[in-house]
């Protein structure tokens, strides 16, 4: 897939985080974001597009989808929706 032909869902970047069982630092989760999908990836979820990788973890972090501390951050996966 050509990331600047088609956009990318946000659960797609919520698996990779779930997946990773790791904590991220933000600009670490901005590099794999733009490393796997282009810098120039654009994405949307139930209620945005448009959204740039940092416009996502923006979007994401105003969400409360992650848990935060001074080690970064993970997904907070009782905030995931199931569909």
């Amino acid at each position: 897939m050509n990331a600047t032909e088609e956009s990318i869902h946000g659960h797609e970047v919520i698996e990779m985080i779930v997946d990773s069982a790791r904590r991220w630092k933000l600009e670490d989760l901005l590099r794999e974001i733009e490393s796997r999908w282009g810098a120039t990836a654009r994405f949307h979820t139930c209620s945005a597009e448009g959204l740039d990788a940092a416009g996502l973890i923006r979007f994401l972090s105003a969400r409360g989808k992650f848990i935060e501390n001074g080690d970064g951050v993970v997904m907070d996966e009782s905030k995931i929706c199931e569909h």
